[in-house]
């Protein structure tokens, strides 16, 4: 396993960052222990229109430190992960940008490549390609905290996209949550990029979305026998 400690593939260094003293504010007025809390909201569609900042943050610290990054964003979450934690492995259809506010020896790793990256409290803004399989880790001793938004997912300019739908063959939710995240997740997030995806949506149980007709064998065979995917005229 390798450390790194600076862009390589999957994070990359923006040249946008936050200044110390706004961290340390933040550290100061988390708004709450949560594993996971939620400071804006949607305006519309959850993965394509941008979100705003909830009443209660607005002109706070967490609105500064948002205004830091100079993109129409997504969900923003405030994640905390306590010491000796870890997240199961998955990857994620939309990117992320990521804020470290506390950390001490707490990584993002790369299943894909083997590596581990220490991210440190420095203020810098960081681009993540959560197309790879990935987890975090955290062998501190107080939890390490996060601000991590969501990018928005781009509309496709193709004109002769499919609509499908994906359904589960699992009887457990969270396994089929698993397997969906350690298969399909990193091919949608590729075909994201590549203009060959739309409307995307999800529920607990199906996701429907348009995709290249191209794309549709390579999905059938990574759906296997958990998942069924429906070509809906």
């Amino acid at each position: 396993m390798h450390i790194l400690t600076t862009k390589y593939f999957m994070l990359t260094a923006l040249n946008y960052s936050v200044p110390t003293e706004l961290l340390q504010s933040a550290l100061n007025h988390l708004p709450s222990e949560d594993f996971r809390f939620v400071i804006n909201e949607s305006t519309g569609n959850f993965f394509y229109d941008q979100w705003a900042i909830k009443s209660e943050f607005k002109d706070t610290v967490w609105d500064e430190i948002l205004k830091t990054l100079p993109y129409r964003l997504g969900e923003a979450r405030i994640i905390v992960l306590d010491q000796k934690g870890c997240y199961s492995s998955h990857s994620d259809i939309d990117d992320r940008w990521h804020l470290n506010i506390q950390s001490k020896r707490g990584y993002l790793i790369n299943l894909d490549t083997d590596q581990m990256f220490d991210l440190k409290p420095d203020g810098i803004w960081y681009d993540m390609n959560a197309g790879y399989i990935h987890t975090a880790v955290n062998f501190g001793n107080r939890p390490r905290i996060q601000l991590v938004v969501r990018k928005l997912l781009t509309r496709s300019s193709r004109n002769d996209l499919i609509n499908i739908e994906i359904t589960t063959n699992l009887a457990d939710l969270e396994d089929s949550r698993y397997e969906f995240d350690n298969s399909i997740s990193s091919f949608l997030n590729k075909a994201n990029k590549e203009n060959a995806l739309d409307n995307f949506k999800y529920t607990n149980i199906s996701l429907s979305m348009s995709i290249a007709p191209e794309y549709i064998e390579r999905l059938v065979n990574l759906a296997g026998n958990s998942f069924g995917v429906k070509i809906n005229d």
